[in-house]
């Protein structure tokens, strides 16, 4: 128990200093088989990257279920200007389909995984203006989504997310350019997505808005809302969200 809480001490201050792209393929299954890809963007809301939460747990259960992961560590605080963490998931993406034969996975079949305002990173990349097409980028096969950071309105808006995005006197055009909801379109990743009714940081209507946008857009999605939920509680161990990595993995491979 100390041993991990040392560890998740260390792998905090390393997040919060670091401040620049790195990638994390520890977590990649190399056995000579071929897996499918999960990449991982945890959140912190674009002031830090809390892989000690929403990044290493995850590929840890993910490992186990025979799913290769890595976790993307992009760059956040006076560096979170839009478009640079979006450019590093995007550099992230490329490297690893660059060298699937190398990592041992099937670039047709990965996913991109994202919490809290590391789940609006991953939901930007959903988008052909944001994400995977404005790279040159394969689409995902599906996304997961974390409590996710969706819209950037002030209503509805994680403030420091929005501050480290966008600057704090962001004019509504700016806002709307990165409120992912405004974007979604028929194209758009299959997705799963999650929040809790109880979540004080980011309000759960940012993924209300979400399912809203992918029911009228037709994609192919599911949205749970957790009963007393709050923010920040990765894994979900002992909470109604307990389950929910099994749950997406099930519906990711249903594609």
């Amino acid at each position: 128990m100390k041993k991990d809480r040392w560890n998740m001490t260390l792998d905090f201050f390393r997040s919060f200093y670091r401040n620049r792209y790195k990638l994390n393929d520890r977590f990649v299954i190399r056995d000579g088989k071929k897996h499918p890809l999960a990449i991982i963007c945890p959140g912190g809301g674009y002031k830090v990257v809390c892989s000690f939460i929403e990044g290493r747990p995850f590929a840890k259960e993910l490992n186990k279920r025979g799913i290769s992961a890595v976790i993307v560590y992009y760059r956040v605080r006076w560096r979170a200007k839009y478009p640079n963490p979006q450019n590093d998931l995007a550099r992230a993406v490329r490297e690893v389909l660059e060298h699937a034969e190398e990592y041992g996975v099937d670039p047709e079949h990965y996913s991109v995984w994202g919490s809290s305002a590391g789940g609006h990173l991953a939901a930007c990349f959903g988008t052909k203006e944001l994400g995977y097409e404005h790279y040159g980028l394969k689409k995902p096969e599906s996304l997961v989504l974390i409590y996710p950071v969706i819209t950037m309105h002030r209503d509805l808006a994680h403030m420091g997310s929005r501050g480290f995005l966008l600057g704090e006197d962001a004019n509504e055009e700016a806002e709307s350019r990165v409120s992912v909801d405004e974007h979604v379109t028929k194209e758009y990743p299959r997705t799963f997505l999650w929040c809790g009714d109880a979540d004080k940081s980011v309000p759960p209507d940012n993924s209300r808005h979400m399912d809203e946008a992918l029911t009228k857009a037709g994609v192919d999605h599911r949205f749970i809302l957790y009963h007393g939920v709050g923010h920040g509680v990765g894994k979900g161990d002992g909470t109604a969200a307990a389950n929910w990595i099994d749950e997406a993995v099930d519906f990711w491979m249903a594609s």
